[in-house]
């Protein structure tokens, strides 16, 4: 039987290439695949593959001293999600290019947000009502399928567009409000709840593990609404059978949660589409342009 382990570790690494041919060894001899990333600031990977080998895994990279407390979360899934093993270092395991501002020792990420598990989310609400406001840690095109109920949605293609988001002034209204941060599995708000508060915002919280475990722990029952984006070939997760569809498909506004990748080559967005239109090759495309690049580059 196979699953797929998601994690990340902040805590410092001076020798950055030492973990990387580490890890891929590791993955190589346990037939695990995957993307994982590696940074002066620590580790974020996912990986896919056997269950006794993931055990394996997660027994053998907890031997590193920096990633002893590292919390693996499971999900449904097999190593055939991913065409390869991909192991790279970069500069940051999360590309907010905050570089020189992202402090991180031993414990983590220094000077970021209170983590609050699930059941003390619902805790903070019912404490302080409608008070509480969800901030979108990811991109506006995984918000655009599924979300927390009315969360602030920031405007973002990629994670680089966060800083200049915070220093737009746009968000100040917030600042003085208790804020919770919340993204897939909790990397990006370890970093995006240390910018908020970095920038003046007094009372920011982040969603332990993210939107997996609030899933895990309460499905489409509590506070979260719709299909969860996730980057391998599902695309998409549901938590139940039950799961609401807010995605609104870009041609016919019909409600979906269907991603395909833009028919064009060379672009690297996706269309939110649903499976009437989808049967159009025209509309499998992110836009006219694509479209046209499509049908010039076939006549060359």
């Amino acid at each position: 039987m196979q699953k797929i382990l998601l994690y990340y570790k902040f805590t410092p690494i001076k020798d950055t290439v030492a973990i990387k041919l580490w890890q891929k060894a590791l993955c190589d001899g346990l037939n695990l695949r995957g993307r994982i990333l590696i940074s002066p600031h620590g580790l974020n990977g996912t990986v896919g593959g056997e269950i006794e080998d993931l055990k394996k895994y997660i027994k053998m990279t907890k031997e590193f001293p920096g990633f002893k407390n590292t919390v693996f979360k499971w999900s449904d899934g097999t190593r055939e999600d991913f065409p390869k093993l991909s192991v790279k270092v970069r500069d940051e395991v999360v590309a907010f290019r905050a570089t020189d501002e992202l402090r991180v020792d031993e414990t983590g990420v220094v000077g970021g947000g209170k983590h609050l598990k699930p059941r003390d989310v619902h805790k903070l609400v019912e404490e302080k009502g409608d008070d509480v406001v969800f901030f979108d840690g990811r991109n506006a095109h995984e918000a655009a399928i599924g979300k927390f109920k009315n969360a602030v949605v920031p405007d973002t293609h990629t994670t680089h567009d966060f800083i200049n988001e915070l220093d737009s002034g746009k968000y100040d209204s917030l600042k003085d409000r208790p804020v919770v941060t919340y993204c897939t599995g909790g990397i990006r708000c370890e970093i995006l709840s240390s910018l908020m508060i970095n920038r003046g915002f007094k009372e920011v919280y982040q969603m332990d593990g993210g939107i997996v475990k609030y899933g895990e722990a309460y499905g489409d029952d509590g506070l979260w609404e719709g299909s969860l984006r996730v980057f391998d070939n599902r695309m998409t997760i549901d938590f139940s059978d039950h799961a609401k569809t807010i995605g609104k498909c870009s041609h016919c506004d019909g409600p979906t949660n269907n991603y395909e990748n833009c028919a064009y080559a060379n672009c690297n967005d996706l269309v939110l589409i649903c499976l009437k239109c989808k049967q159009n090759p025209d509309l499998l495309y992110h836009t006219e342009t694509c479209r046209q690049s499509a049908e010039l580059g076939a006549t060359v």
